[in-house]
């Protein structure tokens, strides 16, 4: 079993503790809010732990702090284990390799990528369109996001750039690859998924996997070309 190195510990740590934190002091929203809520009607306080997962710049429940916060939200168990899982299979090898202030700085700056690619989709739908379809379209901006899965999808990336041989194993589906195969492959299905080439319908926002897993790319392209001070 690989050492949790202390950074990617301290994530952990930060991660857990702010979902059951807010899950307990605040916890979701009602259901029979959502209607009003989803319409920008609502009032702010309504929306519980959920103020500190990000709305668009143009919803009535932007706040600045959500920029930085959404990352370390999770919608419920399961996407709290899933994002943890991966934060330790990939950090601490990062981490070993980098340095401690080097993988942090990659991590936000692949978390913040995400959420960027993930803002600019999310535009692009909304400004699209007949007057009719932007009226439908407009409760797309009441619509939170949340998760730390854009830095997660940067830190397998970066795996799979540094250690391609390096092979993983599933337990679901219980196979194993090599890490240069394994990116590739959920990078391609998280595209198929984001262009509704295939729609699973599941709220899984995967333009912010996809530019966690861009930035962190062009970062390592970048260090490698230019070096680092960090």
């Amino acid at each position: 079993m690989m050492r949790i190195t202390d950074v990617v510990k301290h994530l952990l740590i930060i991660n857990v503790l702010v979902f059951f934190v807010t899950l307990l002091t605040w916890g979701d929203p009602a259901p029979e809010l959502m209607g009003t809520l989803l319409s920008g009607s609502g009032e702010f306080a309504d929306w519980e732990r959920y103020r500190f997962a990000l709305f668009f710049p143009t919803s009535p429940y932007f706040q600045p702090y959500q920029l930085v916060s959404h990352m370390f939200m999770h919608a419920d168990i399961r996407h709290l284990l899933m994002n943890m899982l991966g934060l330790y299979m990939f950090g601490s090898a990062l981490e070993m390799f980098w340095g401690a202030r080097r993988f942090l700085f990659y991590y936000l700056f692949a978390g913040l990528g995400g959420m960027i690619l993930y803002l600019l989709v999310k535009y692009l739908e909304i400004s699209s369109g007949t007057a009719e379809e932007q009226v439908m379209k407009y409760y797309l901006q009441n619509v939170p996001m949340l998760g730390a899965s854009g830095a997660i999808f940067g830190l397998m990336v970066g795996y799979g750039v540094l250690f391609p041989d390096n092979v993983i194993s599933l337990l679901f589906p219980p196979i194993s690859l090599k890490a240069k195969y394994f990116v590739l492959i959920f990078a391609g299905l998280e595209l198929v998924f984001g262009l509704g080439i295939v729609n699973l319908s599941s709220g899984v926002a995967h333009f912010a996997h996809l530019g966690g897993a861009l930035f962190g790319f062009l970062l390592i392209l970048y260090w490698q070309k230019f070096g680092t001070r960090l």
